[in-house]
């Protein structure tokens, strides 16, 4: 195989230990199974760094115990080479609570003679992307990765204790929740036009009447031609619904789902932070209550900051920005103009102009995390929407079926999963945030 040498594929019999494991095993001899990172060789000792996916530690090679032959391959090793470790672990006497593996015995998986794509030198962001499914096993994106799962594991405990049932919304929508200018079409297998779905949102209204509280979690597709650093193409949301919940109790119920996931990836991330370099001051002083603003106080304020906005346009990236670079908790904005919001959208009964609704802005400029409203559970006012947002009545009979068939109050929001990422880890871009990003202009690897 080019560039590369497999030596022995056999292991060690004595079963094999995570390396986070190693800690409490000071004195105990095991077997460590991973990838070489980093190698440094004075006279007759070795230093190799070796990682497993659990965490990373030094392997000690001393020549005149492991004997020339093993002491040769390993010093030839090159970065990345895959292999199995036996030996004591032992107190690292030159980083202080952290332990070391003195190695008895080494086997060789693949030896790598190839030079790793990257190195230590600085790389660009395209090259980064084009090498995604390497740049992966670096420790900023190993860090990133985690938090991640960490987020995920909390999204569901979270609703599990607040007695949610998960409900598994369709990829292939017939229709779209906020218009198809920014779906992609797909040509279905008897040959009909279909969409990739933009929110399960439509689907979980139709599981409240069965199970009361919902919420789902997968890919969903936008196709808007957009290159900021807030957008993805293919990204991960989670939607929730709520029967006999008002718009007010939704953002009661949204501002806990976060300080429960703030509260969980603070407890079990800490390594993963330091790593990353993330000051989670800023994280630890975020306490309720979040401030709220209605869109106009908002505007109002964005003035007083500069912003040129003007009344009835959406905030834009920049408008999040400013906004939330003045507060330390994340903020709702609620009540926007209902023109410029979805058809489903409850208006506010005092003023019809403004929708029951709110997006939950994160602090440190990083914008929307969460976008939610009470829905519309009027059939003729539904109705009413469906013409005047000019969305084909046939195709939502099903979402109006809802509305005469013991229709309730009822409330949702949806999280961007990459977003609360990209907040959390204090990242700049989602494209770091999520496993294999699909952008405008990449879909590779």
């Amino acid at each position: 195989m080019n560039g590369v040498k497999c030596i022995r594929k056999k292991r060690s019999n004595m079963p094999v230990f995570r390396i986070d494991e190693l800690n409490k095993k000071d004195g105990v001899v095991v077997t460590i199974c991973g990838w070489l990172t980093t190698k440094r060789v004075s006279g007759g000792i070795a230093f190799l760094n070796v990682r497993d996916g659990s965490g990373e530690i030094q392997c000690v090679l001393n020549k005149s115990k492991i004997g020339d032959d093993s002491f040769e391959k390993s010093i030839k090793l090159g970065l990345e080479s895959s292999l199995s470790l036996t030996g004591e672990v032992k107190l690292n006497p030159r980083s202080q609570g952290s332990v070391e593996l003195e190695v008895a015995k080494i086997e060789i998986f693949q030896a790598v003679t190839d030079e790793y794509p990257i190195g230590k030198k600085e790389h660009g962001t395209d090259f980064l992307m084009e090498n995604r499914h390497l740049w992966l096993r670096s420790p900023r994106q190993w860090a990133i990765q985690r938090i991640r799962n960490q987020l995920i594991l909390g999204i569901f405990e979270f609703f599990e204790k607040e007695h949610f049932i998960k409900i598994d919304s369709p990829i292939f929508t017939p229709s779209a929740c906020e218009g198809t200018t920014t779906l992609f079409e797909v040509e279905y297998v008897n040959g009909s036009k279909v969409y990739l779905s933009q929110s399960g949102q439509l689907y979980l209204e139709a599981a409240i009447a069965s199970f009361g509280r919902v919420f789902d979690f997968g890919p969903t597709f936008r196709a808007e031609k957009s290159k900021t650093r807030r957008h993805l193409t293919e990204f991960w949301m989670m939607d929730a619904e709520m029967a006999f919940v008002t718009h007010f109790e939704n953002m009661e119920l949204q501002e806990k789902f976060i300080l429960f996931l703030l509260n969980r990836v603070l407890d079990s991330c800490e390594s993963e932070f330091k790593l990353l370099e993330r000051d989670t001051a800023p994280l630890k002083k975020i306490k309720s209550p979040f401030p709220r603003l209605t869109y106009n106080e908002a505007l109002d304020k964005l003035h007083e900051l500069g912003s040129d906005i003007k009344h009835g346009e959406d905030l834009g990236n920049d408008d999040e920005t400013i906004l939330t670079q003045a507060f330390e908790n994340p903020i709702f904005i609620e009540k926007y103009p209902a023109d410029i919001k979805a058809f489903y959208m409850k208006r506010v009964p005092q003023d019809e102009k403004y929708a029951l609704c709110s997006d939950l802005l994160a602090p440190e400029g990083y914008g929307e995390i969460i976008g939610g409203s009470q829905r519309e559970d009027d059939y003729d006012t539904l109705m009413k929407r469906l013409v005047e947002h000019n969305l084909p009545v046939e195709s939502f009979q099903w979402y109006l079926d809802l509305r005469k068939f013991g229709s309730v109050p009822h409330s949702g929001f949806g999280l961007g999963l990459e977003r609360l990422v990209a907040w959390i880890c204090s990242v700049p871009h989602l494209r770091e945030t999520i496993p294999f990003a699909r952008t405008l202009y990449r879909v590779f690897p």
